[in-house]
């Protein structure tokens, strides 16, 4: 399956450092997704090297947009952290697609 993998990034914090400590969290879990056979998707990922292209004035135009795009894209989620407005939007596009939303590395089959 191509699992996303949504949490907290910037929410509630305009530390970079915190950004950076967010995105790595999402992307150990990707690796412990990808260790059980499946193709982690994180939409920061996927949206960060725009982002730092283009410029920083893009970053509501892509990122959200971007990472909500991918939610059509992927099998199922898994969601990890704290709050975030973001991932929590992420996890209902699942919901209401009726696909697996995964709330534990434990929850999630070996492929």
């Amino acid at each position: 399956m191509w699992i996303m993998i949504a949490g907290p990034y910037r929410h509630g914090s305009d530390d970079p450092i915190v950004w950076k400590q967010n995105l790595e969290a999402m992307n150990k879990a990707a690796y412990a997704v990808f260790q059980k056979g499946h193709i982690p998707i994180i939409g920061v990922n996927a949206a960060l090297p725009i982002i730092e292209t283009t410029g920083e004035h893009v970053y509501d135009e892509v990122m959200m947009p971007l990472s909500l795009e991918l939610t059509r894209r992927c099998d199922a989620i898994l969601r990890i952290g704290g709050s975030s407005n973001g991932a929590d939007q992420e996890v209902q596009r699942f919901k209401d697609r009726d696909v697996p939303v995964y709330f534990s590395l434990e929850e999630i089959p070996e492929a």
